[in-house]
Order: structure tokens, then C-alpha cells, then sequence
């Protein structure tokens, strides 16, 4: 019954591969879609709709305008704000726990502008409002990373707060991952951070062409690329043109994109004297040398000093499984590429293992975050995984009752409850129902009776 109510956001896709019989050429009929900054599609039905139509949309968009001119309909449980008003994420406390901090979408597109995750941009458009819930758990998570960087007193016995440098999110499908590394991303870099955001890691290893390099056994795929470049150049670019290369070392070329391999030439040399920004745009232009680019990007990321930098990859978990590439064996058969034999993800893993393992205390030059996205529905992983350190995977809880209560209080407030129909029964039967599941919250308290 809950799944015939609940909207399912899955979709699934078809491809087909054509190879030259033992060729180190292949391609992928599917290339990764550009992404756009968030704009609420008009025409997409709110999950309202899915019930009986308890509002007109235009009639509903009328009375949230009237609403927000009536500050006393923002009251929560219990008579607490519904809303913060603390004017940044910095500036959130644990008393902001579970009210809602609003964003605008100007602030969204300018800070982020890789893209949303899907469930931030669904939570936005059924409820017409951008604000998010302001997480315990989130608030965990951005305070480890600002004691990585500012580290805390020591306490009386000598035992310091214990701080990761390294955190894989994990949890339940619709537990809130995505929407929280979004809005550590947002922090960090409303703090100045240099943050490279990858709010979508499962296009890293499918999409576009793919060449096995002859030097390093590894599968390059430069379409991604030069997207990775020219996404972490949306905002960054101001700041890169301001860190100087430390690396000099030539950047070893691959085959490029549809257009074969170079004439005499193998590497391309870094003169001295060039920026990080230069570097990107190198990689940008030249299609033989963008993977190349990008793995020389992670090394100088690792080794800047005069700002944090944070790596942040979402739908972490498809880094660990097969990737959609194939390489043919036979005629008629193919071997299934994994996603290690990849090279952009083989040094990006890797880099983060060996710093980790040549331990510099009270450096903060190799933040990563990632985040596993079931819905990418990968399979399950083993607990220890590969490149990536002994207890960095961090549990992420879905909404507790006192969250749930909240949410259901902004859902009456954004008119997706009838008023009439509210009451702490129903809505505790809806989230025993769902579990704390964030969607299924969503999709079900229209149909509140």
C-alpha cells in the first residue's frame, strides 16, 4: 500500500554498445546530459496531484503568497519557529535544530552552480518553497570539518575532539545524504573554501568515449573529463587564477575524444610560471590532455596550503562497482570494465589513501566527502572498501519523530496538509508508515485524511 502511494523518482534507461573488434576504441552511445542550474518546472505535477486534487496549483501559489504576508502562520511544534533566522549556514546552532533555513534561488545557482540533487530540486518544487531542514546530523557534519580547520581547545585530560578528514555518508534510500554534502558544499564555500563538487559521480563512469591508455593499463574517458573541468571552473575560477602550479612535470597525453592520438607527441610540458587556471583550461581546450588534467589537478588540490580545499563526490558508491564501459574479448563477447580500471577515479581514490596513510597532523589539504546514493541501486557494498580509511563511512539517520513532526508542520504551512485534516495521529501514522523516509513523508501527508 505505502509503495502505490509514494512517487518514485527511478527511472530506467537502455543502452547499446558498438565496438571495433579488438580495438582499444570504443564509445558509448549515451553521453552524460549537461546540467542546468535548478529551475522549477511549471508543468511537473507535485505530489499533491497524485491525490485527489486538494488545491487548484494556481489557486494553491495565490495562497502561499497571501500566506507569506501572515508571520504568525510560521509557528512549529509547540510554538517554536518554523523557520531560522540565522542569516548563513556558518551561523547555525544547535539551536536551529529541526526549523527550516530558507535559500534563494539567485543564492542556489550562484553557489552551486554543478547542479542540484534530484531530491533537493523535488523537495523544492512540491513544496514551493526553497528551504531546507536544518539536520542534527548536518550540523555534525560541518562542525567535524570546521575543527579540521579550526581545530578546537584540548580538553582537561588531554583528549581532544576527534575530527575525520575523510567521511563516506552512508544510510537509507531518502535518508537526506545528498541535500547534506550539497549544503556543506554552500558552507564551505561561503567560507572561502576551494571546493570541488561532483554532485554526480555516477556519470563519471558512463557516457561518451573510453580508450585504454598503452602507459598505464587504465581506461581513459575524456568527455568526463572536460566536463569535471569546466563544472569545477563555474565558480572556482576567481581562485584559480590565483594559485600558481606546483607541479612542473609533463602531463602525460591520451587519445582524445573521436579524434584519434597526436603526432610525435606524448606529454605535454608545464612551464613554470602557470596558474591553476590556465592548467584547467588547458585541459578544457585540449581533449588529448584532459584526463591528464584532471588527475594533475587532484596532486596540486592536495598540496595548497593558503585555503581549505574539500573534495565533495556524490553517489560516492558507484566508484566501487562495474561502470557501464565494455571492452571486447571476442568477436561476439565483451568484458565488463570496473570501475578502478577507470583513470580519473583510480588516482582520485587513490591520492586520498596515500595522504592519509603518510599522516600530516594539523594539515587540512585533503578534505574528501563523498556520498553513497542507493538510489542508484549499485548493489550492496562490502563494510571495508577499498581506498578509502578505516572508519570514514558515517551512518546518516533518516527523520526521528521530533523531525518528522517538524516537517509535517511545514507541509501544513506550505498547504500540502488541509488543515482540517491535521493532527499529531495522523501524521506519527504517516511516518511510522514511511519509516522517516523522506519521500514517502512527502508523497503521503496529501493524502491525510
Amino acid at each position: 500500500m505505502l509503495r502505490s502511494f509514494a512517487r518514485t523518482a527511478a527511472t530506467h534507461h537502455s543502452w547499446h554498445h558498438k565496438h571495433a573488434p579488438f580495438s582499444s576504441l570504443s564509445h558509448s552511445s549515451r553521453t552524460p546530459k549537461p546540467t542546468t542550474p535548478f529551475q522549477p518546472d511549471p508543468k511537473k505535477p507535485t505530489s499533491s496531484a497524485t491525490a485527489a486534487p486538494l488545491y487548484d496549483e494556481q489557486e494553491r501559489i495565490r495562497q502561499l503568497a497571501a500566506d507569506d504576508k501572515n508571520p504568525s502562520l510560521d509557528v512549529g511544534p509547540n510554538g517554536r519557529p518554523l523557520f531560522t533566522s540565522a542569516p548563513s549556514l556558518s551561523h547555525l546552532s544547535r539551536n536551529d535544530a529541526r526549523t527550516y533555513f530558507k535559500l534563494t534561488k539567485d543564492t542556489l545557482n550562484a553557489v552551486l552552480p554543478e547542479g542540484l540533487p534530484v531530491g533537493m530540486v523535488n523537495e523544492f518544487q512540491d513544496s514551493m518553497r526553497t528551504a531546507l531542514l536544518v539536520r542534527q546530523s548536518f550540523l555534525d557534519l560541518r562542525d567535524n570539518f570546521r575543527r579540521v580547520v579550526d581545530p578546537p581547545m584540548w580538553s582537561a585530560n588531554g583528549k581532544g575532539v576527534k575530527v575525520r578528514k575523510q567521511v563516506v555518508l552512508d544510510g537509507p534510500v531518502s535518508c537526506g545524504k545528498s541535500i547534506a554534502l550539497a549544503m556543506l558544499v554552500q558552507w564551505a564555500r561561503e567560507e572561502g573554501w576551494l571546493v570541488l563538487y561532483v554532485p554526480k559521480g555516477k556519470e563519471w563512469t558512463r557516457g561518451g568515449f573510453f580508450y585504454k591508455h598503452p602507459h598505464t593499463g587504465l581506461w581513459d574517458t575524456p568527455v568526463q573529463a572536460e566536463n569535471v573541468l569546466k563544472d569545477f571552473l563555474k565558480y572556482n575560477e576567481s581562485y584559480l587564477k590565483q594559485l600558481p602550479c606546483q607541479i612542473f612535470d609533463p602531463i602525460l597525453l591520451g587519445e582524445g575524444a573521436g579524434v584519434g592520438w597526436l603526432k610525435d607527441a606524448d606529454s605535454l610540458a608545464i612551464p613554470e610560471g602557470t596558474n591553476l587556471y590556465e592548467l584547467v583550461r588547458t585541459g578544457i581546450e585540449q581533449t588529448h590532455a584532459a584526463v591528464g588534467v584532471v588527475v594533475r589537478l587532484r596532486k596540486e588540490l592536495s598540496l595548497i596550503k593558503d585555503r581549505p580545499v574539500l573534495i565533495a563526490i556524490d553517489q560516492y558508491n558507484n566508484w566501487f562497482t562495474f561502470s557501464e564501459y565494455e571492452e571486447p574479448v571476442t568477436i561476439r563477447s565483451c568484458r565488463p570494465i570496473h570501475a578502478r580500471e577507470l583513470t580519473m577515479l583510480t588516482y582520485m581514490k587513490m591520492l586520498v589513501m596515500l595522504l592519509v596513510k603518510a599522516f600530516r597532523p594539523m594539515m587540512h589539504d585533503d578534505m574528501m566527502v563523498g556520498a553513497f546514493s542507493h538510489s542508484t541501486a549499485v548493489g550492496k557494498l562490502r563494510k571495508d572498501l577499498p581506498d578509502v580509511p578505516v572508519n570514514a563511512r558515517v551512518m546518516f539517520p533518516r527523520y526521528s519523530l521530533d523531525e518528522a513532526e517538524t516537517v509535517s508542520h511545514y507541509y501544513l504551512r506550505q498547504r500540502l496538509i488541509r488543515r482540517e485534516a491535521f493532527s499529531e495521529e495522523n501524521w506519527k501514522k504517516i511516518y511510522f508508515l514511511s519509516n522517516g523516509n523522506g519521500t514517502e513523508i512527502r508523497g503521503l501527508v496529501p493524502f491525510m485524511r
